[in-house]
């Protein structure tokens, strides 16, 4: 199925339609907002849906998203927001620690944050229109007022960054100097390292109970997604065999494959 353009496609489709569902779920569950009077000195932003399929690493259907997403466009810096920016794992960093694993022959797991960007509390006032679909009957005149991040938002992923590097502090973590989405945690002879990439947590370590005492934890703190062993990451295919790591981009050299087939097609 073709990812809609817009809400009034995606309404006409019971999977797009659960999926805007799961969302305004998700976000009245992590008290992202409450409805309020239009303010009459504020701006009020608005708001669209985002849909997207995402796909296992064999190219089969994972799931159908919506996303509501703030236009955070029309923000005024210094206003709306201050600070914006979150670092981002580099690929060779992601690497390095696959390539440490293989070496120590540790088990790499996964998690991924479900919503992420909702769990940033902001500081600023901020409000938003009604999503389409979820206005609430009587109260069509009324907007939301934003207690914590919405995707979107100019300070969204700095509000997620901000709350997640406090989790691992608070657990006594230390922060790589040279790779701030890197933690590490030792306890002894044993050592637990997460990396981060936005929602997406790969993880790894020397001791099972440690690493599980990890993972339920954070899905005492977060609602997440336990995807078990790490199989598929940025484009990676990753096989984790008794003889070592495997790892094949074979998603990009489709890709590259088909580019170049066009190019010279042209």
């Amino acid at each position: 199925m073709l990812e809609p353009e817009n809400f009034e496609t995606a309404v006409k489709h019971k999977v797009w339609v659960q999926a805007m569902e799961e969302e305004i779920k998700m976000i009245e569950k992590n008290n992202t907002w409450e409805l309020t009077d239009r303010p009459k000195d504020k701006e009020v932003i608005g708001v669209k849906w985002i849909y997207k399929t995402k796909l296992n690493a064999d190219g089969s259907i994972q799931k159908h998203k919506a996303r509501l997403v703030a236009k955070g466009y029309s923000q005024l810096p210094g206003i709306d927001y201050t600070e914006t920016f979150a670092p981002v794992a580099r690929l060779d960093t992601i690497r390095a620690l696959i390539a440490i694993a293989a070496n120590k022959k540790w088990k790499i797991y996964q998690m991924d944050v479900k919503s992420a960007f909702l769990n940033g509390y902001i500081d600023e006032e901020i409000y938003v229109e009604q999503p389409q679909g979820f206005i609430a009957k009587g109260s069509e005149e009324k907007v939301l007022r934003l207690k914590k991040a919405l995707y979107g938002l100019k300070q969204a992923p700095r509000a997620w960054y901000s709350r997640i590097d406090k989790y691992f502090m608070d657990r006594e973590f230390r922060r790589s100097l040279s790779e701030p989405t890197l933690y590490i945690k030792s306890q002894g002879n044993d050592t637990l390292i997460v990396s981060l990439y936005v929602d997406d947590l790969i993880y790894t370590g020397n001791n099972e109970k440690m690493i599980q005492d990890f993972k339920e934890d954070m899905m005492k703190t977060f609602e997440m997604s336990d995807l078990g062993l790490m199989h598929f990451f940025l484009g990676i295919e990753i096989n984790q065999e008794k003889e070592g790591i495997f790892i094949c981009q074979r998603k990009y050299t489709r890709l590259y494959s088909r580019s170049s087939k066009w190019k010279a097609a042209k």
